[in-house]
């Protein structure tokens, strides 16, 4: 079998854009409005997720004949929160700042309604390879919003990327003054917005589906 059939390149590239868990399936809004004042956060956001889904996919996939129907939802949040205390220990030994940053909200991957919904939607009914690749995609998915929309609000809230100055001080000599509002939740929620709005208009046929 091919890496990359059909059925797989859908489940891995599927997420990236048309069938996006956020902007498509309005999916870990939460998370997004909650780590995305700052790029750093957002960035390590995104890869903790990834990870977890991915994994917690593969183990899921694997274990899948094996699992009682009546108690799926608890083997499911058993693997997800054993893999979710891997990576809060990692990120504690190895990006303590980043993970007091991210605060419980890297506890709460438990239960983000990406990765139960690829467990319960993909995982349970196909191979460890497509599960893997549909965990990778639909955590880049989530990931690439969280990046672009930490990177505008540190940008333009902060006037740095990485906690480092990017704007030079003759813009603010000239009277720029950073936007204190990109540092509020509802700023976050904004920009999500825009990015669906230019999303929808650049695929016509998501509006049609939603008509």
């Amino acid at each position: 079998m091919a890496l990359l059939s059909g059925k797989t390149k859908e489940a891995l590239l599927g997420p990236l854009n048309k069938n996006n868990p956020v902007i498509v399936q309005v999916l870990g809004i939460c998370s997004a409005l909650a780590v995305t004042s700052k790029l750093e956060p957002s960035l390590v956001m995104a890869i903790a997720v990834t990870i977890v889904v991915a994994l917690a996919n593969v183990v899921i996939s694997l274990l899948r004949k094996s699992i009682p129907n009546r108690i799926r939802i608890i083997v499911q949040l058993v693997v997800a929160a054993a893999l979710v205390t891997i990576v809060s220990e990692v990120l504690k030994a190895f990006a303590y700042d980043v993970n007091k940053q991210l605060s419980v909200f890297v506890g709460l991957i438990v239960t983000n309604c990406i990765l139960m919904g690829r467990l319960e939607a993909f995982a349970l009914g196909n191979g460890p390879w497509p599960s893997f690749l549909d965990g990778i995609g639909n955590g880049l998915g989530y990931g690439w919003i969280l990046v672009v929309v930490g990177f505008f609000r540190e940008l333009l809230g902060s006037g740095t990327l990485f906690g480092k100055k990017v704007i030079p001080q003759a813009v603010y000599d000239a009277g720029y003054e950073n936007n204190g509002l990109m540092m509020l939740a509802p700023m976050a929620l904004i920009l999500v917005a825009i990015i669906i709005w230019i999303h929808r208009a650049r695929n016509k046929e998501l509006q049609e589906e939603m008509n």
